[in-house]
Order: structure tokens, then sequence, then C-alpha cells
């Protein structure tokens, strides 16, 4: 795992990040139940919206996320959002979030 300074400088990296790849509905929040999972897997939250980003933690089945906004300007072009699941701030595929 890595240092927390550098996990809090990659998370202040990310609210700095482009205007492609942020929403014009960034800061509406939203709350996410993590759904639609193969069984025993759980979602990765990740320091960028793309696959190949490192994942930064993991949200379990049914967990609940706060959302930011979500976006599809994604290097795969795949909808990601914006989540907070405890101190950790990132991004997860839109695909496995259902809202509550």
């Amino acid at each position: 795992m890595r240092h927390p300074l550098v996990r809090a400088a990659a998370a202040a990296l990310l609210l700095l990040a482009p205007a492609s790849v942020q929403a014009q509905d960034f800061g509406r929040l939203e709350v996410f139940r993590v759904e639609g999972l193969p069984p025993g897997d759980t979602l990765s939250i990740r320091e960028a919206p793309d696959a190949d980003s490192p994942a930064l933690g993991q949200a379990p089945p049914r967990g609940r996320l706060r959302g930011f906004g979500c976006t599809n300007d994604t290097p795969s072009g795949l909808t990601w959002c914006r989540v907070k699941l405890g101190p950790i701030v990132g991004w997860a595929r839109r695909r496995y979030l259902t809202p509550e």
C-alpha cells in the first residue's frame, strides 16, 4: 500500500484534472450501491478513469459510495464516476453503480 501522503497527492491531482475528464455535473452529490459484480468480486476504485490506472482501494458488493458525477470522456470511452468510499477518493466504472 502506498504512503498516505502519496495517495493524498494523487487525489489532489485528480481534483485538478483537465476539463476533458470533468463533467458539468461534477459536484452534484449522488449515493450509489455497488451492484452487478461477478460472485466473489469487488469493485476497484482507481486513481484515474481508466482500467489501467492503479487501484486505490476496493468496494465490496452492496457497498455504498458517494458519487460526484460521471463522464464517458475517458480513454476507453466507457463511463466512469468520481466516487468516495471512506477516505478513498477515485474513479469507478458506472456499470457497477446503482443510484440509491
